[in-house]
């Protein structure tokens, strides 16, 4: 059964990033034609239609998993097309007449229960190092520096990432779009990275997150791997709001250091 399409101008909230596969230039060297919109702004934007058909069920419980096939640029339109079978809603991002992205999503009886004590928590290094060989060792644990989005910085993400669903600001939630910014950063808090790319995640949502919550991420390295020339990192994780409340059952993996491509 269709759902109804859903329509984003698709905004590149990571222009001034450390991470320069945003930006235009650097993007370009790697064979794309402009900075690429975040891997996890698009999976928000996926996050809309499960929402929409759920409510905060899926906001507590919500499964979603997304795969990044082809990039989505700035200002450009991305078309959100979900069709349900058998209570899972499978999504496709396009953009450009192009697949940028898939994925499904889903609303289990209830949330897995999942122990704290099983996530070592850790703090981010001290020091961050040029990314290498040992900055995502297998069975290494990792942390984030904490972070909230409150006030005006809750409204600002809703704009970036163009939500209009009222659910957030009505109940006081934070969007999920949040959780995945915090795995990214398991990522850049603990080593300086060149550009690299987000290409998928699972996350299994635990509770809903209030507006304002304080988020970390208590991540396992799982996966560490050269395809193609390229340096792959997957990581499990738990999501963790005020230090006691999980949030989410994270799988990132991520491409932290990708072979350079001629410009296409």
């Amino acid at each position: 059964m269709p759902i109804e399409p859903y329509r984003v101008q698709a905004y590149n909230t990571a222009k001034q990033s450390e991470n320069k596969m945003h930006d235009d230039t650097v993007a370009k060297r790697f064979g794309f034609s402009g900075g690429l919109v975040p891997g996890v702004d698009v999976m928000a934007y996926m996050m809309h239609q499960p929402v929409t058909k759920w409510g905060r069920a899926f906001l507590e419980r919500g499964l979603i998993e997304a795969r990044f096939v082809k990039p989505v640029y700035d200002g450009e339109l991305a078309e959100l097309r979900a069709e349900e079978d058998n209570g899972v809603l499978s999504i496709e991002v396009q953009s450009r007449g192009q697949l940028c992205a898939s994925g499904t999503a889903s609303l289990p009886v209830s949330a897995p229960a999942v122990s704290l004590a099983d996530y070592q928590e850790v703090a981010a290094v001290a020091e961050r190092k040029p990314v290498n060989a040992s900055s995502y060792d297998v069975g290494k644990w990792l942390g984030t520096i904490p972070r909230d989005w409150a006030g005006e910085e809750a409204v600002g993400y809703l704009a970036d990432i163009r939500e209009t669903d009222t659910i957030y600001a009505r109940e006081g939630l934070g969007h999920p779009g949040l959780l995945q910014r915090v795995m990214n950063r398991v990522l850049v808090d603990n080593a300086i990275l060149g550009p690299w790319i987000h290409v998928g995640s699972r996350m299994q949502l635990l509770s809903a997150a209030r507006a304002g919550d304080v988020i970390t991420a208590r991540a396992k390295v799982v996966g560490n791997y050269d395809k193609k020339g390229h340096r792959f990192v997957e990581l499990d994780a738990l999501v963790v709001g005020n230090g006691n409340t999980p949030l989410a059952h994270c799988h990132h993996i991520a491409i932290y250091q990708p072979r350079e491509q001629a410009a296409a």
